[in-house]
């Protein structure tokens, strides 16, 4: 059986509690209710927000306006995990030179470049898990966490082409895959304690490094780097 109290039962003002962030201080919420089980040790707080004053919310799905945002970032992060509970937890930033395109409502991708690892291709292959997570540097204060199920679609897959005609640096020679994701969470928070900084322009590094080693070289090294994760999990299929 569930009781619901009132969230000044429990917590101090101006916090709020949730499943991930026990104590998370954010300003301007109202109405939580939290739910445990009666009679016995409180195992979780679940918080339902009728009206949270602007600070955080969810989303139905990516409309224009959220689109236009996410696009102009000059950055964005994916976060990744296997399902081991002592295995390496991810986190990639990810520099969008337009190379990430919102595909619907609940549907994005991104250009993935090759790298010398292969944590999110694992990851994804084994349990699909990822947040794709944007924070402005300059603007607004804003976060916006997409949270969903994805996969890599790999160069040589013949869904390649479709996925990649969505982005105009697909045929570079870094490129490695097309990261597809179905977005089951759409939310957003205030971003406050996120600095304020200026962007100079992106690295050419990347692509320099790439076309030096040319295709076979390229290919060469995903044999060499990219077919295991570093908790040897599976991940470029290179045969």
């Amino acid at each position: 059986m569930s009781k619901a109290l009132s969230y000044r039962d429990l917590i101090p003002n101006g916090f709020w509690h949730s499943q991930s962030q026990p104590g998370t201080p954010c300003k301007g919420l109202q109405s939580p209710v939290l739910r445990f089980e009666s009679g016995r040790r409180l195992q979780y707080l679940s918080v339902t927000f009728r009206n949270n004053g602007g600070v955080g919310k969810t989303f139905d799905g990516i409309d224009d306006q959220l689109t236009e945002w996410l696009v102009e970032q000059p950055v964005f992060f994916v976060a990744t995990a296997p399902l081991a509970e002592d295995g390496y937890l991810n986190c990639s930033p990810k520099g969008n030179r337009n190379e990430f395109a919102v595909l619907g409502p609940r549907a994005v991708a991104y250009l993935d470049q090759t790298g010398s690892g292969v944590e999110t291709i694992a990851h994804l292959k084994e349990n699909g898990r990822v947040v794709v997570m944007f924070c402005a540097f300059s603007g607004p204060p804003r976060i916006v966490r997409l949270h969903g199920v994805g996969r890599a679609v790999a160069r040589d897959s013949p869904e390649f082409d479709a996925f990649a005609s969505q982005f105009q640096g697909a045929e570079g020679v870094g490129v490695r895959s097309v990261v597809v994701v179905e977005v089951r969470r759409i939310s957003d928070s205030c971003g406050y304690g996120v600095p304020l900084m200026s962007f100079d322009d992106h690295r050419p590094t990347m692509d320099q490094w790439a076309n030096r080693k040319g295709v076979t070289g390229i290919r060469d090294y995903w044999a060499e780097k990219n077919r295991r994760s570093i908790d040897d999990l599976e991940g470029l299929d290179t045969r």
